[in-house]
Formats: C-alpha cells, sequence, structure tokens
C-alpha cells in the first residue's frame, strides 16, 4: 500500500463577517445562527503565498491540488456536497482536506487530467460536512477551449447542451452577471483564477469573455432551493457548459417527491448548470 495523500488541515472561528457579505453579495436576506448549504465556502479558506502562484492565480505547487503537469489549464467540473449537520456562527470548525483521486483521460478535445478533492468541516467534535470537488486539468490548446461538458465523466458522443425550456412549476431567478460580481466573489472566497476577472487573460487562454463561476452557479442554485429543500441534504451538482459575462443567467427550480432538481441557463435558454438536492444520507468515513 502506497502512503496516504497529504491532509491540509484549518481551523478557524466562524464569524457573522463573511455570512454578510455573501448576503450582500447575492442579495439574500442574512443567514441565521446556522449558515446555508454551500455558505461554508466563504470560510476556511486557503490563502497561499503570492509566491507560488502560476501564471493563471492558482498555486503552481505546495497546494492541494497542485496541478498534475506544468502549463495545464484549469477548469471546475462539478461536486457532491452533504450536509450532515449545521454550521453554526460563533464557534470554532475545522477543514481537512486531501486529493481523493487522480486519473488521465482523452477527451474530445485532448487529453484531460482529472482531479477529486475530499473535504470534512467538523464542529463541535462531529463533521457536518463532507464535500468532493471535481477538477480538470486540460492542454493548453491555440483554439478555443472545450466546454465544461467536456471536461466531465461523460461519453465522449454526448451531445452538446441544447436550448431547453423550463419544466412547468418551476421558479426562476434572474441574475445580473458583470465584472463588478464575478471580481467580488473571486475576493470573497479567495479565487485568483485570472479567466474571473482579468478579460485579457481570459481572451489569451481562448475565451470570450469572463467566465462565471462554477461555484457561484451551484451556490445560486441551492440559494434558489433554500426555501423547499431539507436542512439535512445531499447536493450534487454538474457544470456542462461555459457560462460568460454578458450571456445573462437564470436559475431555476422544481421540486417532486423525491428531490429538489436546481439548473442554471443563459438568456438563450442554454443549459450550463444542473444539480440535485436530497436528503442526507450518513456520513462515510475516509479509506
Amino acid at each position: 500500500m502506497g502512503s496516504p495523500p497529504p491532509v491540509r488541515e484549518l481551523t478557524e472561528l466562524i464569524t457573522p463577517g463573511p455570512a454578510e457579505a455573501l448576503a450582500g453579495l447575492l442579495g439574500v436576506p442574512p443567514a441565521g445562527k446556522d449558515l446555508p448549504l454551500l455558505w461554508h465556502w466563504v470560510y476556511l479558506l486557503d490563502r497561499p503565498p503570492q509566491a507560488i502562484l502560476g501564471a493563471d492565480g492558482h498555486p503552481a505547487r505546495d497546494a492541494i491540488p497542485s496541478p498534475p503537469g506544468p502549463g495545464l489549464r484549469r477548469m471546475f467540473a462539478g461536486g457532491r456536497v452533504s450536509q450532515h449537520g449545521p454550521l453554526r456562527l460563533g464557534a470554532e470548525a475545522t477543514r481537512r482536506t486531501w486529493q481523493a483521486s487522480s486519473a488521465r483521460k482523452q477527451g474530445r478535445s485532448g487529453p484531460l487530467h482529472f482531479v477529486t478533492v475530499r473535504s470534512e468541516i467538523s464542529q463541535d467534535g462531529r463533521v457536518v460536512i463532507t464535500e468532493e470537488q471535481d477538477l480538470v486539468y486540460r492542454e493548453p490548446t491555440g483554439g478555443a477551449p472545450a466546454p465544461a461538458a467536456d471536461a466531465t465523466p461523460a461519453p465522449a458522443s454526448a451531445p452538446d447542451p441544447q436550448p431547453q425550456a423550463p419544466p412547468a412549476g418551476a421558479r426562476d431567478w434572474p441574475v445580473e452577471v458583470n465584472p463588478v460580481l464575478l471580481f467580488r466573489f473571486s475576493a470573497l472566497t479567495y479565487n485568483a483564477h485570472r479567466i474571473h476577472y482579468d478579460r485579457d487573460y481570459a481572451r489569451a487562454e481562448g475565451y470570450p469573455g469572463l467566465l462565471v463561476h462554477g461555484p457561484l452557479q451551484a451556490l445560486l442554485m441551492a440559494e434558489l432551493a433554500r426555501p423547499g429543500r431539507p436542512a439535512l441534504c445531499d447536493y450534487s451538482y454538474r457544470l456542462v457548459a461555459p457560462l460568460f459575462d454578458g450571456q445573462g443567467l437564470i436559475v431555476s427550480v422544481t421540486a417532486d417527491a423525491d428531490a429538489v432538481r436546481v439548473r442554471a441557463r443563459d438568456s438563450a435558454g442554454c443549459t450550463t448548470a444542473t444539480g440535485v438536492i436530497q436528503p442526507a444520507s450518513a456520513p462515510t468515513v475516509p479509506e
């Protein structure tokens, strides 16, 4: 057996400030004592030294994860979050993070390096949140970058996303996406990836505009579903197409007997992200 993966551990007091800042950014009511789903993303953040950042703004070394090779371009593909208990304001919490898996596959646009990062957040002696995030690294190309659908473990023959009408009974939330929103979300989550705020750099990577954060879309979908979802839940989400500033963003939610289903789309109706929220299962013990 090989040695276990390195684990990064952070502990901090969960104070009201970041939650208040996130509520102001999203234009939603402030959180109560228990933080809503995914609001842990503004706490327990890595703050790497400037000296280890690569050209794209992400750490090039000494981080979890570190790029699987030099010069690769990173994209966020999706993830899974389980809320086993409330993350409360006013008490310390600890996040443990490690790289759970890594694989190299051949995508439609070339070689893709898939990395899954797992985290556990504990408070008052129990795990309250478990999470996995799927990242993909691609080789630099001279042309336009691959869509996010190519960055997910889907069959190579999967069709490109097509415009879809919202299902009957869906609740919609139009969100104005502009450079100020993207910059503020980057700052609040300590995300220095330049594709979200540096238009010249985004164009150099082949993007037609500033890229809307995948986590921002996942957070908006979860927030719209907040009134009808179970307090303890499992949330899986997937980025299926890139979304750029200027395309518009509409988040929708529908509920059935088994799950709450969420979706993000642009103003033309093309789906960019999807998610499913279900009652929580029991936490798993890491290998």
